[in-house]
């Protein structure tokens, strides 16, 4: 057992590094407002700050009652550590994160901005992109001297492929970043018959791989060109069944996995990993359990659902005359007129006359999915999920019997560090590590989790990721191995 070691204890167990593939840093909002400035002018930085604070007043400047009638989310509150000032000034001072690493166990880690899960979402396009804009610059400078031990996502706009495409270019090509933070989905006015949006301002989500109304695949294609993973980081409060006006925790609850899940099936669905076969996905934050559920409905309904097994389903197929006998046989003797009127429409009433006017489309046909084991492939080569320390349901990815075609989906090590979920920095990896001390996974499995699988993620396109890095001659070491495995096989 090791829960009376120390983080820096347990990493000496290891022959591996340990790769952090989701930390946070924490924004000092002062010098976050000086970026601002000096990337789009005050009048701007204004309006940043503005719906900064909005997305939390609204809830706050209202009653109670109004809450309810108009459906106002109880907002994210106290989500930084506080009275462990100690890790609050951790996650918010570079320099000190760098210095306390060996200490919390991590060898090298890849750092999501706090704002980046917010000032990509802001409606107005010209204050969304220069708070984008002035978020990455700031953290390529604030970071840019630790690239060693820990390097920065770029916030990216998503609400159009192009703006996107921009600021993906931008990030990459001028300020050299290696990861980027997209969204998984963009919410997306309801619009009336007039095109104007529908009041009371619905909205619905666009999980961008089908149904979208823009064509996302230039934006693939940037991250493709560059070597760069496309990593979601979206959330799902505010939609669906996370609209509690009283209660922030039900709303937290699972919402980054139905954000994810959303994403992911639509990009499966919409053929995004067929068209672009060297792109790996990173789902971050939301575990990896609605994962393994995903996978099997997928092949369950591609088994039910196919072009060739939907026709089983079809209304045309159902043999009026054996209904009737049945119905002469079983039915109760006071439905038995009711019946005979069914049995005469039956092909009407499920709808067989309206698909056969409008025709059945093979919803399965942009996919690129040919057999059942086409699921197994995507899973394993191209979708990666990002798990915290104290996510249990990690084991059920790395049991391959449970799993159809005997997979163990990739489930990524995410410290979350400086958020409220993680109360003590240097207890992660000891709480990571509990998956091994309770037989839940065995020491191979973990290495995989916290280092194999976070390699392959932001290697499969850019084998040279981790230039530069303290993890570099351990990553190449395993690269240099996976590939004679991969050439005897």
């Amino acid at each position: 057992m090791t829960s009376h070691l120390s983080a820096a204890d347990i990493r000496a167990k290891f022959d591996h590094p340990v790769i952090d593939a989701d930390g946070h840093i924490v924004e000092v909002a002062p010098v976050y407002e000086e970026y601002i400035s000096k990337v789009a002018g005050p009048e701007l930085r204004d309006r940043v700050i503005e719906h900064l604070k909005n997305m939390v007043r609204q809830w706050y400047n209202v009653s109670d009652e109004e809450r309810f009638e108009r459906h106002i989310q109880r907002p994210a509150f106290w989500v930084h550590p506080a009275k462990n000032t100690y890790d609050l000034a951790t996650a918010m001072l570079p320099n000190l994160m760098r210095a306390r690493m060996d200490e919390i166990g991590i060898d090298f880690s890849i750092v999501y901005p706090t704002f980046g899960l917010l000032v990509p979402r802001i409606p107005e396009e010209d204050v969304r992109r220069a708070a984008c804009r002035a978020l990455n610059l700031m953290h390529a400078e604030l970071l840019g001297d630790h690239a060693d031990r820990m390097i920065p996502a770029a916030a990216i706009p998503m609400f159009t492929p192009e703006e996107g495409v921009e600021e993906i270019a931008y990030a990459g090509d001028e300020l050299g970043y290696r990861v980027v933070m997209l969204q998984g989905n963009v919410r997306r006015p309801m619009l009336s018959q007039d095109g104007k949006p529908v009041p009371g301002n619905p909205v619905w989500i666009d999980s961008l791989g089908i149904d979208s109304p823009h064509d996302y695949d230039p934006l693939w294609e940037a991250c493709v060109s560059r070597g760069i993973p496309a990593n979601m980081h979206t959330g799902g409060m505010g939609w669906g069944t996370r609209m509690s006006h009283t209660n922030y925790v039900y709303n937290h609850i699972g919402h980054f996995a139905a954000s994810h899940e959303g994403c992911c099936k639509a990009l499966l669905l919409g053929g995004v990993p067929e068209r672009f076969p060297d792109l790996t996905f990173g789902f971050l934050e939301g575990g990896v359990g609605w994962a393994t559920t995903l996978y099997g409905d997928l092949i369950s309904h591609w088994e039910k659902r196919n072009s060739d097994s939907i026709q089983n389903l079809n209304p045309r197929t159902i043999d009026s005359a054996r209904f009737r006998e049945l119905c002469d046989e079983y039915a109760a003797p006071g439905h038995r007129d009711s019946l005979e009127r069914f049995a005469e429409n039956v092909h009407w009433m499920f709808a067989a006359d309206v698909e056969q006017k409008n025709g059945i489309e093979d919803e399965w046909a942009r996919s690129g999915i040919k057999t059942d084991e086409d699921f197994a492939a995507v899973f394993s080569k191209h979708f990666f999920f990002g798990c915290e320390a104290d996510d249990r349901a990690v084991a059920g990815a790395f049991n391959a019997k449970a799993n159809p075609f005997n997979i163990r989906l990739n489930a990524i090590f995410s410290s979350d560090v400086g958020h409220w979920d993680v109360p003590d920095i240097s207890g992660v990896l000891g709480e990571a590590y509990e998956l091994v001390d309770d037989g839940l996974i065995d020491d191979a499995d973990f290495r995989d989790f916290v280092f194999t699988n976070t390699v392959r993620l932001h290697t499969i396109n850019k084998p040279d990721f981790f230039k530069g890095t303290v993890v570099e001659d351990a990553v190449n070491d395993f690269l240099v191995s996976e590939s004679q495995s991969q050439a005897a096989e």
